[in-house]
């Protein structure tokens, strides 16, 4: 268990786990769902895939609409890999607006489960079929992840490429 400890980044325990535990306490305290076995590794991979479901909304819906409302505006992600390499204090920034994001996203989705118990009560036959809600809401989530993902890698390794081949352009 100490193992396990020691090799959880600070990145996952303030964006992944920390927000996880928050989310599965409160939402226990002011709805009907309950997230707890009574076993401590359980509980911390549930806590900690809770938080990372909240981390992800938090990149798919929050961040777009931030971004949409001119609330923040991103640098070019070519000039964010060059920076990195020259200032490694920016990934320390990075994880720490990451983790407000988060924070955000968990304030928000903590209504919205809320809301979801009200809907479940007013429509019985939707209790039969929270398990379906629940796989098709996280196959959306974590296939819009995958994409966004191989996104960022695709622009990596053309950032990569064109640093390797001398190319300047903004492609």
């Amino acid at each position: 268990m100490e193992k396990l400890i020691d090799k959880i980044s600070s990145y996952n325990l303030f964006n992944n786990l920390f927000p996880g535990i928050i989310f599965a306490v409160i939402s226990e305290k002011y709805t009907w769902f309950s997230f707890r076995s009574w076993n401590l590794l359980f509980d911390l991979f549930v806590c900690y895939f809770i938080g990372l479901v909240i981390s992800r909304f938090g990149s798919l819906c929050i961040e777009p609409l931030l971004k949409a409302l001119k609330f923040v505006k991103f640098a070019e992600y070519k000039e964010f890999i060059t920076a990195i390499k020259i200032d490694p204090e920016i990934k320390i920034l990075l994880e720490a607006s990451n983790m407000y994001r988060t924070i955000c996203s968990m304030i928000i989705l903590l209504p919205v489960l809320r809301l979801y118990q009200w809907i479940e009560q007013s429509i019985n036959y939707l209790i039969c079929l929270r398990i379906f809600v629940f796989i098709l809401l996280m196959i959306v989530v974590f296939l819009l992840s995958y994409r966004k993902q191989t996104e960022y890698i695709i622009k990596r390794i053309k950032a990569s490429n064109n640093k390797r081949l001398g190319d300047n352009s903004n492609d």
